[in-house]
């Protein structure tokens, strides 16, 4: 029904991805978007508010809060109230103004590292001190966990007040399971930590899992949202602040003022109700294809690139890669790949300097045919 293997010319657009390259040649598996033509309601409701020849500035009305709400009920089976909702231009800068309301200049935030790089600068721009615990790969299980005890050694610190949250986890593929999520919430609970909980990627989960957002374990939770990434709109920037506890929600929304976040696009409201009133089926079908994509890439590694240590992938479209037994140093390679077989990776380094090091992170949430060529090229260039 959707056509994913469409290949969709994307230079000369004025794309980060696709025209930020040194050289037209190469081809981009690094920033997270998708080369996937967004769905067609999306597209559909964009040209209909641009036949209105007035592009002011935006009112979000009623129904943008219905779309929103109906999607966590029907889709996460969590209710949340009208007013527990603050919109903002997006989930990084959602992140910035939840670190300013909620902690002092000199105060400790604790991730799980390696992490999303915005969750380093977003901490360091706010005056606060970056503690990492960091994952653990079980042999056992076959992926990352949380190190409970120096967890709780990070909470237990009084200089610790917030916990930042990546569910699903960026860059390793993590799906946190509800009993995870309940003993992180007992956990911050215990030494009053509170959690803010970035969830930009809850609806890109591979099958055989599911997700749970934090906010329906922990009512103190603060939740970081948007359909950017799910549906291939970051663009048009648009996210939501979830947050139930109305003298946190006066904070926040204080915090996004100062930081003037506050006024979105005609074109972003129109986006977010087209794709939660009209495209889950489209999500859906995406998350099968992104699977697949997958299976195709692990196959490959097993044949051609044996030193690649694929870790398994629950949700997102970014996939984590221990290529260790190939380098000393993840940068260099990264560099070299790019330079000789013209494919744009991330070097793990940028989730973590010392957590990250020896992984690369691989966006394969492209036409198919594009990923194999990719690796193709990988493939001939560590050959030679």
């Amino acid at each position: 029904m959707y056509d994913f293997d469409q290949l969709i010319e994307r230079r000369n657009t004025g794309c980060v991805k696709w025209d930020e390259m040194p050289s037209p040649d190469v081809i981009p598996l690094w920033v997270a978007d998708m080369d996937f033509a967004v769905a067609p309601a999306i597209q559909e409701a964009i040209c209909q508010r641009a036949q209105h020849p007035i592009f002011a500035y935006t009112y979000v009305q009623d129904d943008y809060y219905d779309a929103v709400i109906s999607w966590y009920e029907r889709r996460h089976h969590w209710k949340i109230e009208r007013e527990w909702i603050l919109y903002t231009i997006g989930v990084v800068p959602a992140m910035s103004v939840a670190v300013k309301a909620l902690t002092m200049p000199g105060e400790k935030v604790l991730i799980l590292s390696p992490d999303y790089n915005c969750f380093f600068s977003s901490i360091k721009n706010n005056g606060c001190e970056i503690v990492e615990s960091v994952l653990q790969f079980n042999d056992n299980s076959r992926r990352f966990e949380v190190d409970w005890q120096d967890f709780e050694q990070q909470c237990a610190d009084d200089k610790c007040t917030v916990f930042l949250l990546c569910s699903p986890h960026n860059p390793t593929g993590r799906v946190w399971t509800p009993e995870e999520l309940g003993r992180m919430s007992d956990i911050c609970r215990k030494y009053q930590v509170r959690i803010v909980s970035d969830e930009i990627h809850c609806e890109l989960i591979m099958p055989g899992h599911t997700f749970c957002t934090i906010g329906s374990i922990d009512t103190d939770a603060i939740i970081l949202s948007s359909p950017s990434k799910s549906f291939n709109i970051a663009g048009l920037q648009m996210a939501n602040i979830i947050c139930k506890d109305a003298a946190t929600r006066r904070r926040l929304d204080r915090a996004i003022n100062i930081n003037e976040v506050c006024d979105v696009n005609p074109f972003a409201p129109e986006a977010v109700k087209a794709a939660y009133n009209e495209s889950e089926d489209w999500v859906d079908a995406l998350n099968l294809y992104l699977w697949d994509n997958y299976q195709a890439l692990c196959d490959f590694c097993s044949k051609h690139l044996p030193q690649w240590k694929v870790m398994p992938l629950e949700g997102t479209y970014l996939v984590w890669i221990d290529v260790s037994a190939c380098c000393d140093s993840v940068a260099t390679y990264c560099e070299e790949i790019l330079k000789i077989a013209k494919v744009w990776l991330n070097p793990g380094t940028m989730y973590g300097p010392k957590s990250g090091e020896g992984y690369i992170r691989i966006n394969l949430a492209c036409p198919r045919s594009r990923l194999i060529e990719a690796l193709e090229r990988i493939k001939n260039t560590i050959k030679q």
